[in-house]
């Protein structure tokens, strides 16, 4: 059952629903029957769906025949905080429910803000189902795989995070806020429980559940339960984006997967009509022997290599984003994801670039 308003820009019709989270689609019923790429966008911390509201209203305005987008809100709030395993079961739930609604959907994109970007990897593992067994060979050398899964049954595509600290936030300068001070960093470590519960457990890499690795652990890897990395394999593209600098919530590196000694130099703008995107590479996927013999970062602990190592294996676009001419700069977690649409003309052009490199 709907209930909510019904938003009407004769382009986009915005539908809440009853068990949480928001349908946006376009106004014309030709495109509702032809869009068949299902898109979640997943808030962050303390978020909801109204967070992604310009993204998802600006993704199908301008792909009205194509995507059908779903923004979830099973995880809103202070349910943010009870950790990115049962964030991710829920976020499970939502999804297959969004399908049942809408079942000629045939493939399906994530978009995720945030902690949000991790609910989404955990989710992906629980919905991944395998075409056919998959030889070691395959696993590491990921060009020359043939064999595809599936997520929640349908066709996975793209694979968007935004800002999203993929490496935990326990590290050197991973919370910018704690001014990347030591003794800062590890009182944060101590108490950030009882702040953000067991999801800032996870994010500081400290929960050890019945003696496992903490789950951000297990998640570089095809877990005894979950197969999380060929989950995330499965995707044609992944991508990460992350703010350069004034983003005090997620640091640079943990948001863009690199050590410290491959953050690269940036310029002011790489195109015009992308003015805060200042760098982007495609990073192809490291076998576990090269990955595993890189150098090691002086600043990184051996948990965080292994993450780094781990998520190298598959290969990332990525985008870096900066918004240090903006008088806005200091919001930057928020402006990347264009949360407050009184920013919008701040990080308009962040959104506008995911859209025109969208996989279909």
């Amino acid at each position: 059952m709907e209930n909510g308003e019904e938003g009407g820009t004769g382009v986009v019709r915005s539908v809440g629903m009853e068990n949480g989270g928001e349908d946006v689609y376009s106004d014309k019923e030709s495109d509702v029957s032809s869009a068949d790429h299902l898109v979640v966008m997943v808030h962050g911390i303390v978020g909801r769906a109204s967070d992604w509201k310009f993204g998802a209203e600006l993704l199908v305005k301008m792909l009205p025949d194509k995507v059908f987008v779903h923004c979830s809100e099973k995880n809103m709030a202070s349910l943010t905080l009870d950790g990115v395993d049962v964030m991710g079961e829920r976020l499970v739930e939502e999804v297959l429910e969004v399908i049942k609604r809408k079942p000629s959907l045939r493939k399906i994109s994530f978009v995720a803000h945030s902690v949000g970007g991790l609910v989404a990897r955990y989710a992906i593992g629980r919905l991944y189902r395998p075409w056919g067994s998959r030889t070691e060979e395959v696993l590491v050398d990921e060009d020359k795989e043939k064999l595809k899964g599936t997520v929640a049954d349908l066709e996975p595509v793209n694979f968007i995070t935004v800002a999203t600290p993929h490496l935990g936030s326990r590290g050197n300068k991973q919370v910018p806020f704690l001014f990347g001070v030591p003794a800062f960093e590890k009182v944060a470590g101590l108490v950030i429980h009882l702040i953000f519960r067991r999801t800032g457990r996870h994010l500081f890499l400290n929960d050890f559940d019945g003696g496992k690795p903490p789950l951000l652990r297990r998640m570089v890897e095809d877990d005894i339960e979950y197969p999380f990395m060929s989950a995330l394999r499965s995707f044609k593209r992944r991508v990460v984006y992350s703010n350069v600098g004034y983003d005090h919530i997620v640091g640079w590196r943990t948001s863009s997967i690199r050590r410290n000694s491959e953050l690269p130099k940036w310029e002011d703008c790489v195109d015009e009509k992308y003015p805060h995107v200042v760098y982007e590479e495609l990073c192809k996927a490291c076998g576990a022997e090269q990955s595993g013999s890189l150098k090691e970062d002086y600043c990184l602990d051996k948990l965080e290599e292994e993450l780094v190592n781990g998520l190298s294996r598959l290969s990332w676009d990525k985008v870096d984003v900066s918004f240090h001419k903006s008088k806005f700069k200091y919001a930057a977690h928020s402006l990347i994801q264009v949360k407050d649409e009184h920013m919008t003309s701040e990080g308009a052009d962040v959104i506008q670039h995911m859209i025109d490199h969208f996989f279909f």
